[in-house]
């Protein structure tokens, strides 16, 4: 098949009442834009009707692609899309779309260039953030304070959605991910900065939904944990074997 110049991959676990809104905005935009693109759904471990929800866009829409992923976690769901992508960039999309798709040029040249990674930052100076309560903004600021003490100095939103990557570093980076659940952005982020990759925080519009799945204190607990297997994996050699 031709190489589409981007890939849009979505996570989607129990989606089937976000994911159609969702998938028509996104849609809607790329018809929009001058360049080629895939979009990859990647259904994981879902109760309800996000597969067949999926699929009937799929249907619908050549440029639509949809992944039953057997193994649970959003770690697994994004490295099975990425891996099984063709876009020249592979962009990371939440199925909640909480930045606006019309951000996505941000990420992508000519806006900028000479990256390797672009994550969307909710903190980078230019950055709004609308709706968020305060004790929300508060426990996600603490928890980047413990990823950057322990693990990513520098980065001020590790765990923001929407990522870009460069093909030929997703695959490198990708084929070595270990974690299988929210933390893959971690470790994610920890491989590139050992491969002395450029990673460039985009500042974004981002909305906050009432809806996440996210538990700041059971998540950031499972991140902890996280933290610390990407270390011993670093010290047990695990990261230096080629990809």
């Amino acid at each position: 098949m031709n190489t589409p110049h981007l890939s849009i991959i979505i996570p989607a676990h129990n989606e089937e009442s976000r994911l159609p809104r969702t998938l028509e905005r996104i849609i809607e935009f790329l018809k929009t834009q001058s360049y080629s693109y895939e979009i990859i759904v990647v259904e994981n471990g879902s109760s309800d009707r996000t597969f067949e929800i999926a699929q009937e866009y799929a249907d619908q829409h050549p440029s639509v692609i949809v992944l039953h992923e057997e193994r649970r976690g959003k770690g697994n769901a994004v490295q099975r899309g990425v891996l099984e992508a063709h876009g020249e960039f592979r962009f990371l999309c939440d199925a909640d779309l909480s930045m606006p798709i019309e951000e996505l040029p941000k990420f992508l040249p000519p806006a900028i260039d000479g990256f390797d990674i672009a994550i969307g930052s909710r903190e980078a100076p230019g950055a709004i953030r609308y709706n968020e309560p305060s004790y929300r903004h508060l426990g996600g600021r603490a928890i980047n304070l413990i990823i950057r003490l322990l693990i990513l100095p520098g980065l001020n939103d590790t765990q923001c959605g929407f990522k870009c990557f460069r093909a030929d570093v997703s695959d490198a980076i990708f084929r070595q991910q270990t974690l299988p659940g929210w933390s893959f952005d971690i470790e994610v982020l920890y491989l590139a900065r050992r491969k002395k990759l450029r990673i460039k925080e985009v500042p974004i519009q981002w909305y906050f939904d009432a809806d996440s799945k996210v538990s700041a204190v059971r998540d950031a607990l499972r991140m902890i944990g996280d933290i610390f297997r990407i270390h011993l994996n670093a010290m047990r050699g695990r990261y230096d074997l080629k990809p």
